[in-house]
């Protein structure tokens, strides 16, 4: 009955933002794209451009449709560019949820007030993704820490009731794939099953704040000498499975190539740069960032310091 109720909102949202017609053209001539013809008439979002009714329809749907969104960004060679524009939106500005509802989630897990481990607070959000967002803050020193006094901080906080959403879209996943490899030979070459499963693994992983907070630790250790990366330090006193405080780090995203451009950036060293980093990670150290879409990676313009 869930799986129902969530296949329906699906076909509601594909037709409130004008997506139905991309199922209809798949349909052979007949009674069921007659149907659905009519049905796409009466869409509200027919009039928006096609790249916004996409990443709205993502949007609407939740995090499994935003990854998959988040990974067609990077493909400008597959898509058209005012698509491609669009979906980069969904690498860090998924619309937030509640000031509220974030402040609560950060004091539930640090189990004291906003103003006991904080100077400052942003409640507003910088960044806000498919699994989490990103506020800034000022730290207060702890007795055990009065070094942290006054330092920059990015808090990150996990959507609140993602889990059952995530789960239930996996299910449908599943079932599809199913449904896949029994009709199609094509399908069951790509091995449908095990795609999704490596795809829960990962999005299951993904979740788990502490694991990702481990992760950078374990990279930062790796470049802590570098003159060309920099990871940002954890607060371990201060992560936990849903929120993370890390060291606030600026930068331009690596995908404003325009003002990374009037910044007078040299895009041939960035390039050189980029690549005997990423060669390093996975040659030398066998640990590498796998998520490396624009939205995780800042370049700064104050590298000396």
């Amino acid at each position: 009955m869930r799986r129902l109720a969530r296949l329906s909102f699906i076909f509601f949202t594909a037709w409130r933002y004008g997506m139905l017609p991309l199922l209809r053209d798949i349909l052979k001539p007949g009674i069921r794209r007659g149907i659905l013809t009519v049905i796409c008439w009466t869409s509200p979002g027919q009039s928006l451009p096609r790249g916004e009714r996409i990443r709205l329809t993502l949007e609407a749907l939740g995090p499994i449709f935003v990854k998959f969104g988040q990974v067609l960004s990077t493909r400008r060679d597959l898509l058209p560019e005012d698509i491609a524009n669009e979906l980069a939106k969904l690498q860090d500005q998924v619309p937030p949820f509640s000031n509220e509802e974030s402040c609560r989630l950060i004091e539930q897990a640090l189990g004291q007030s906003i103003e006991e481990v904080f100077i400052s607070f942003d409640a507003t959000p910088v960044a806000s993704a498919s699994v989490a967002q990103v506020h800034f803050g000022l730290l207060r020193g702890t007795e055990k820490h009065p070094e942290w006094e006054g330092r920059a901080v990015a808090i990150k906080v996990l959507r609140p009731g993602i889990l059952p959403i995530i789960d239930g879209d996996l299910a449908l996943l599943y079932d599809l794939a199913k449904i896949i490899e029994r009709l199609s030979e094509d399908g069951r070459r790509l091995k449908p099953r095990e795609n999704v499963a490596e795809f829960d693994t990962h999005l299951h992983d993904e979740l788990d704040l502490m694991r990702e907070a481990a992760n950078a630790s374990q990279l930062r250790r790796y470049f802590v000498d570098s003159k060309k990366l920099m990871i940002p330090e954890m607060y371990w006193d201060l992560c936990h499975t849903n929120v993370i405080v890390m060291e606030r780090m600026d930068g331009i995203s690596i995908g404003r190539t325009a003002d990374l451009r009037a910044a007078g950036v040299d895009f041939k060293k960035l390039a050189a740069d980029g690549v005997e980093i990423f060669f390093t990670q996975v040659f030398e150290h066998g640990f590498f960032h796998a998520d490396m879409h624009p939205g995780n990676i800042m370049i700064s313009l104050e590298p000396e310091t």
